[in-house]
């Protein structure tokens, strides 16, 4: 019997199909002030969220709302331009469902970018991290709720979320390029309100090295469909609770800008280098 979830996956992607004929394998998640990545791609088609059945839609500046389906240094992918996150209202289960509508699309592969703070103190604003691990920390999964069997399984492993090979090709392409790339622990909390000193202090004790507010529901249904994953995140501000100026949305966006260029660089060279 078709569950609920897999009925409206594949309308959502049915939807997208007749709109673009075009089969992705590679799927990326470009978070804020990421998303000019997608410029790079030879479109095949773009698809606004809001056409898109079931899919919930961008509110947060820096998050265009659109899926960019094209090729990539020569693979194919669908890029989202902007995700929803918690914070905006929407259950665990609303948040990834553009991941489950990927993977109904042909995705098999998972990037995930995202922009956070730096815990790690030898850190600096600007700087790039592919994670290694991460913290849930957000009080919800979107797993909770009856599972169908045909996506996964009922309590998939996490001891590897992020793929080791794919984590050792990023790194490998960052030397190629000459990116400094960190590797590191990455927090997800609800938001949308930034840490207390306290907060960021408890964090950085359990071993976190980034915080945001996005991310893990993402990949959790993603290992749960059974998809590599790749994440990436952008250092957008030092959350050591010591800033001399409180943290905005606006600062966060601007210094992911800056950084950008180097952050498509390395994009590029890891999709060009990576087997899907």
């Amino acid at each position: 019997m078709t569950s609920e979830l897999r009925r409206r996956m594949e309308e959502a992607a049915e939807a997208v199909r007749r709109r673009v004929a075009f089969e992705p394998k590679l799927a990326i998640v470009l978070g804020s002030g990421l998303g000019a990545l997608a410029d790079h791609i030879e479109t095949v088609g773009v698809v606004p969220y809001a056409e898109i059945p079931h899919f919930p839609t961008s509110t947060v500046p820096g998050h265009a709302g659109r899926l960019v389906l094209g090729w990539l240094e020569g693979k194919p992918v669908a890029a989202m331009q902007g995700r929803v996150h918690l914070y905006e209202g929407y259950t665990a289960q609303e948040v990834v469902f553009p991941i489950r509508v990927l993977f109904a699309l042909g995705c098999r592969t998972l990037l995930v970018s995202n922009a956070a703070g730096g815990l790690n103190r030898e850190w600096r604003a600007g700087d790039l991290m592919v994670i290694t691990d991460h913290i849930n920390f957000q009080g919800t999964n979107p797993l909770v709720g009856p599972n169908d069997d045909s996506l996964g399984p009922r309590f998939p492993d996490m001891s590897r979320p992020y793929d080791p090979v794919l984590v050792e090709l990023a790194e490998r392409c960052a030397v190629e390029e000459r990116v400094v790339l960190r590797r590191g622990v990455y927090v997800a909390v609800v938001g949308p309100s930034y840490e207390t000193a306290a907060e960021l202090r408890m964090l950085r004790g359990f071993g976190a090295n980034a915080v945001g507010m996005s991310t893990v529901p993402e990949v959790i249904a993603a290992r749960h469909l059974g998809m590599r994953v790749l994440g990436l995140t952008a250092i957008t501000d030092m959350a050591t609770g010591e800033a001399a100026q409180p943290v905005t949305h606006e600062e966060v966006l601007r210094v992911a800008r800056e950084l950008e260029p180097r952050f498509v660089r390395l994009v590029r060279r890891i999709v060009r280098e990576m087997e899907l």
